[in-house]
């Protein structure tokens, strides 16, 4: 088993493409040799970050959306959700409360809000670096034009995360409304990084429709995007969606994913995801022992991040974020690992 495994991923490290079935067989390993691979990414991670698992304040600033994508709780045809936006007022006191934890990046993120404009969200980032010049800003707020884009990384916005979530156009119709396309998501997702930004993809796994085709795409996809930032984590139904009904996404899967792509990408970006934690009690610790080496605890409050529900049953601390960081510095050092509060840029 071993020997078999070795020279498949021998094949991820270096390699200017990875062939389309060495993709197809990873995905199709037995238990004993998804652990393997779980090792052998831990220890990628290990070498490359040491100990350490980066954190970023997430603070989700509105729970508006325009569009109408069939799995996100948030969707505007959802009478159910409840709305809110936070002020640029309110974000900056976010800020302040991550700042004075010692927080050194802040990761703004929510629908894509017609309230929330460029020129706005340019505004909010500007009095961000104002205030906090050495601190990344990681914007996380959908499909913008081409402009939108080059205004916010003007601004300052170090990062942006856009989930590419399937590679595969006939999959990405079955997912959103009409009037989005998986080549526009892509076009999107070229122009981020042709801007400098350090850009962030990835999908969630488990999707209705999806299967191993879809999820060779998505690695394929990546393997050519070469991201910063790779966000994955099972799907997880919300209620008043068409999907709601629909069974969530396995978490061994998504954990295998998260080891291929460590394996694939050593120096990328790779978070434990609030989905992971969502589904299961040891998520995040078995996202790091997968491979992952970020964690966004949630700094919005309370009072709002309980509305921001893309998906059911999210993961929420009520408890001050304080609390919430004592908590995870155990849960690390439970698996050998601490709390880095480092910036934690992409290194190519």
């Amino acid at each position: 088993m071993e020997n078999g495994l070795r020279e498949l991923v021998s094949c991820l490290s270096g390699a200017e493409s990875v062939p389309e079935q060495v993709w197809r067989s990873l995905l199709s390993v037995g238990k004993d040799e998804r652990d393997w691979l779980a090792a052998m990414a831990r220890k990628v991670t290990e070498d490359n970050f040491g100990k350490g698992v980066y954190v970023r304040a997430l603070i989700e600033i509105s729970s508006c959306c325009r569009n109408n994508c069939l799995y996100c709780g948030l969707r505007a045809a959802n009478k159910d959700a409840v709305r809110y936006r936070l002020s640029k007022e309110q974000i900056l006191e976010c800020c302040a409360k991550a700042a004075s934890l010692g927080f050194n990046t802040f990761v703004l993120q929510g629908g894509e809000d017609v309230m929330q404009t460029d020129e706005w969200l340019a505004d909010v980032v500007k009095a961000i670096k104002a205030e906090y010049p050495s601190k990344a800003v990681t914007l996380s707020v959908g499909e913008r034009s081409d402009a939108g884009f080059a205004m916010l990384r003007s601004a300052g916005v170090d990062r942006y995360l856009l989930r590419h979530e399937t590679a595969c156009e006939k999959h990405y119709s079955l997912l959103h409304p009409s009037a989005m396309s998986a080549e526009n998501r892509k076009h999107c997702l070229h122009v981020l990084k042709q801007l400098g930004f350090q850009t962030g993809s990835g999908m969630m796994i488990g999707l209705p429709g999806q299967g191993v085709d879809e999820l060779v795409a998505d690695l394929m996809y990546l393997d050519m995007l070469k991201p910063a930032m790779i966000g994955i984590g099972p799907f997880i139904p919300a209620t008043g969606t068409p999907f709601a009904k629909e069974k969530p996404g396995d978490v061994d899967t998504a954990l295998l994913l998260v080891s291929l792509s460590r394996l694939r990408f050593p120096k990328a970006l790779i978070p434990a995801t609030t989905a992971l934690a969502t589904l299961c009690e040891d998520g995040t610790e078995r996202g790091i022992l997968a491979g992952a080496n970020v964690v966004m605890p949630n700094i919005t409050p309370s009072a709002f991040a309980r509305n921001y529900t893309i998906y059911d049953n999210k993961k929420y601390h009520d408890s001050e974020s304080a609390e919430q960081l004592e908590l995870l510095e155990r849960k690390l050092n439970a698996i050998d690992r601490f709390i880095d509060y480092s910036r934690g840029d992409y290194m190519i």
